[in-house]
């Protein structure tokens, strides 16, 4: 980026605008299904699948946070419905089905990595079963992994130990000659892509510069500022090297300006930004506990999050107890502009059983911001299907 001064976001403006972009900062409420939900997975861009359930699966729980009258029926109906469709960013995610057309550049990249990559990973074979997978789900219609590659012996949990079929599903999934149709329980149901897409979706094939262009700006909408990595990992389409040239062009083209944002140690960081970005009013924000998913996109990123935030959400932070860590699933609560704590908490039958909450800098438990907190888990224990919440001694910690 250039040496000219540019532009500077503090601190609290850019946690503001960042929030509020990834719809965090104004009340969680309206409706949880149909068209007003399909319109916060594309505001968001894509939200991240999860099979851990210790309380909530990442997907719902990050969809409840922004309207807490959502229930996880109403994703698997908007995926049936063909509102939306799984695949890749940084991880299996759903995605808007407006976006599919931009998809076909990721499956070439991936097929090419997988090409790369799997025959040194995976279990040998299953490449000889792309044809009779395919074969099978012309004739008979979608499957689960369970009904492919009878009689091959099964291995172990590791993807890595899949049998031939089910890793051939995963690639031709991946490679976007099949699509997810449905879910059973959490399984995917594998299909033929042309059964599953709408029709006028597929029929646009968008050039890859287009492709890229639109990954680049689709990115910085949704997070307001980010560099040209960030903004490139945002859905993992585009290389280092043309997110770069993008970032060039953009700012030549006054797509995109410079800015330095105020970080939580008070250092700056260079972005690029939203034209205006800088000048425009930080969006209000209130007091509002919230308790978020571990893969919430506002903080998946983890390294972003300590530099904005001073959140270190990292699973290896000691915490002041003989041989405790934060385990993988401890849940962020943000109040406002910053993560004010970390909360373990764990469905237990009809019982959501919290066993600790520890306090970040300045975020220790008052009457108000304990009230906030309480309320807060009474509405989660709703998600959970909880009749009830249950406090360990001293989870105040």
């Amino acid at each position: 980026m250039g040496g000219s001064v540019k532009p500077v976001l503090g601190n609290a403006a850019a946690r503001a605008h960042f929030l509020d972009r990834h719809l965090l900062l104004g009340p969680p409420s309206g409706p949880g299904r149909g068209e007003p939900l399909a319109e916060v997975i594309r505001a968001l861009g894509f939200v991240q699948v999860d099979s851990v359930n210790t309380v909530a699966r990442a997907h719902d729980l990050i969809l409840w946070s922004r309207r807490q009258q959502y229930r996880p029926e109403a994703l698997l109906k908007l995926l049936r419905q063909r509102a939306v469709f799984e695949h890749w960013t940084h991880d299996a995610s759903v995605v808007p089905i407006q976006f599919y057309p931009h998809w076909r550049l990721k499956f070439a990249r991936d097929r090419a990595h997988m090409d790369r990559r799997w025959p040194k990973w995976r279990r040998e074979g299953y490449a000889h079963r792309f044809d009779a997978v395919l074969d099978q789900i012309a004739a008979h219609g979608p499957v689960t992994s369970a009904d492919v590659g009878e009689g091959e012996e099964r291995g172990g949990a590791g993807w890595w130990n899949w049998h031939p079929s089910k890793t051939a599903l995963e690639y031709l999934w991946r490679s976007g000659e099949l699509a997810v149709a449905d879910r059973v329980g959490f399984r995917k149901v594998y299909d033929l892509t042309e059964r599953v897409i709408p029709e006028q979706v597929l029929a646009w094939h968008p050039t890859e510069e287009e492709s890229v262009d639109w990954a680049m700006s689709a990115a910085l909408e949704r997070l307001g500022f980010g560099t040209s990595g960030e903004l490139r990992a945002f859905f993992d389409i585009v290389t280092p090297e043309e997110a770069k040239r993008w970032c060039a062009g953009a700012l030549a083209q006054g797509r995109v300006e410079e800015v330095e944002i105020e970080l939580a140690d008070g250092t700056r960081r260079r972005c690029y930004a939203v034209p205006g970005l800088a000048d425009a009013p930080a969006p209000a924000a209130g007091q509002r506990v919230r308790i978020l998913s571990p893969f919430d996109p506002a903080l998946r990123d983890r390294a972003r999050a300590e530099r904005l935030f001073g959140f270190s959400y990292r699973i290896e932070i000691v915490v002041p107890e003989p041989k405790r860590r934060y385990g993988y699933y401890v849940f962020p609560v943000l109040e406002g502009l910053r993560p004010v704590g970390r909360i373990d908490m764990k469905r237990d039958g009809e019982i959501l059983a919290v066993r600790a909450y520890w306090p970040e800098r300045g975020g220790s438990l008052g009457v108000g911001r304990e009230a906030r907190l309480v309320s807060e888990l009474e509405r989660v224990a709703r998600l959970a299907g909880c009749a009830r919440v249950d406090f360990a001694e001293g989870w105040r910690r």
